[in-house]
């Protein structure tokens, strides 16, 4: 039986927000300043269901969270407002939507948007204050929005102490943007939880699991969309070898000892791809604290393996930001060229045919790491073989309760030896069961589907 994080079993709805700040209110948890509640360390969310604001003129509005400034913006409520529920909170030109009370702490936020009705795609970016909303940093990179439905970004906060955020409309047209559904994880957790797991050192991607892909669910949705099916392991912002790093285009799980990642996982639907070139942006990640050890663009010159995206390029094509977010070396592991630029790319082409046909796909890929695999650099550690696991869903949108015992999950392990593997071959001669995947890293795909599905779509060997 896989051990599961308590945080995220326990994660803090809505309702329970309300009661710590009655308990607030009457001076037992939290504190005021200039008049405005700080809200203790657990997770809240506002959807904008409740208080009502029609004009763009600035105003606070009473939400279920607390108080909120909408400037230039409004609560839309319209047949033409993408949104959960009945409502959302609608920005035009450079409006904002504002805290007015502190949150103590915050490992995530996540954020839902959408382009309203039929208006071009817009850009907008986080923001965070320290000091009650005198100054405001952007966090991250502007995010663009896309029609029709509600898409999730997710950034990794990571600060403790009183801290509120601001949602701004960067690109200051009249085109409208929908936001809903604004998360803040608490910072005990940081966004990823503060069990420290157990991948430490050379002994896999994190958990107990022994390969069976046991699972009573670890609320990958409430982390990031990313990880809508689950958690491959127990990764956390408290593990430097499993280190859980949320970012908007993709989860990854570091291993600061291999300096590559366990796991990375991410959506891939039509949503993401676009036309934007390769930006060629290979870096160290600068989100990660700088306690923890990271390969370096000179581990790779002249060592004869190239540069191997986990999250590929090619899979966030829609704007720039999003395309140079995919060359963190923390996504990257040293890769042999035939594996990389062969059947690994084939199979990273076919996977977008999938997106854009209308699937959902939900990816996970890494390498898979013996006692004897070699190292580059400054240790940099080669993996044995690379693996991808894909479950491929009907529609955008879908998510574990969607997956059934017929649902399509293609995983494939490859060499990663030139000697074993040719530049033509094709993706398919290296299929394989999820579950071998599993038992080889002891980690646990698809970790919030109920087991008995998990059982059925793990075992085979896909064969379309």
């Amino acid at each position: 039986m896989r051990m599961h994080r308590p945080w995220l079993l326990g994660l803090l709805s809505a309702g329970l927000f309300a009661l710590s700040a009655c308990a607030a209110a009457n001076g037992t948890d939290g504190q005021q300043v200039d008049d405005e509640l700080v809200v203790s360390n657990a997770t809240i969310s506002e959807g904008f269901e409740t208080g009502s604001k029609t004009g763009y003129a600035a105003a606070d509005v009473t939400l279920g969270t607390g108080t909120w400034n909408l400037d230039d913006s409004l609560i839309g409520s319209l047949s033409t407002d993408i949104k959960d529920g009945s409502q959302s909170a609608r920005i035009r030109n450079s409006g904002t939507v504002s805290m007015k009370f502190d949150h103590a702490g915050a490992g995530t936020v996540t954020v839902k948007h959408a382009t309203y009705g039929t208006d071009a795609n817009g850009s907008w970016g986080l923001f965070y204050s320290l000091d009650q909303g005198s100054t405001w940093t952007q966090k991250g990179s502007a995010v663009t929005t896309a029609p029709t439905s509600l898409a999730a970004a997710t950034f990794a906060i990571n600060q403790s102490g009183n801290v509120r955020f601001q949602i701004r409309k960067l690109d200051g047209g009249t085109n409208r943007i929908d936001i809903d559904d604004v998360t803040i994880g608490d910072f005990s957790s940081g966004g990823g939880g503060t069990d420290a797991g157990t991948g430490g050192g050379d002994s896999g991607g994190g958990g107990t699991d022994s390969g069976s892909g046991s699972s009573v669910g670890t609320g990958g949705a409430k982390v990031s969309v990313h990880t809508t099916l689950g958690l491959p392991s127990a990764a956390s912002t408290s593990n430097s070898n499993d280190y859980l790093s949320v970012k908007s285009q993709y989860v990854v799980a570091y291993n600061s000892s291999r300096k590559i990642p366990n796991w990375v996982s991410w959506e891939l639907n039509s949503n993401y791809l676009g036309s934007i070139a390769r930006s060629d942006d290979f870096r160290v990640d600068d989100t990660l604290p700088s306690g923890i050890a990271q390969a370096a663009l000179a581990d790779y010159s002249g060592s004869g393996f190239d540069r191997g995206h986990m999250c590929p390029s090619g899979d966030r094509t829609l704007t720039t930001a999003a395309n140079q977010q995919t060359f963190y070396l923390t996504n990257m592991v040293p890769q042999a060229g035939n594996n990389n630029r062969g059947p690994w790319e084939k199979f990273e082409t076919y996977s977008r045919t999938l997106a854009n046909s209308g699937k959902e796909l939900f990816v996970v890929s890494g390498g898979i790491v013996t006692s004897g695999s070699a190292t580059i650099g400054a240790g940099v550690v080669v993996p044995d073989s690379t693996f991808k696991v894909v479950a491929v869903l009907d529609k955008v949108g879908q998510g574990p309760a969607n997956v059934t015992t017929s649902t399509r999950v293609i995983a494939i392990v490859i060499p990663n030896d030139d000697s074993q593997v040719s530049l033509s071959a094709d993706w398919t001669g290296y299929r394989v069961s999820a579950r071998s995947i599993e038992q080889a890293t002891h980690l646990n795909f698809l970790a919030d589907v109920p087991q008995s599905i998990q059982d059925a779509v793990e075992t085979r060997v896909d064969n379309q």
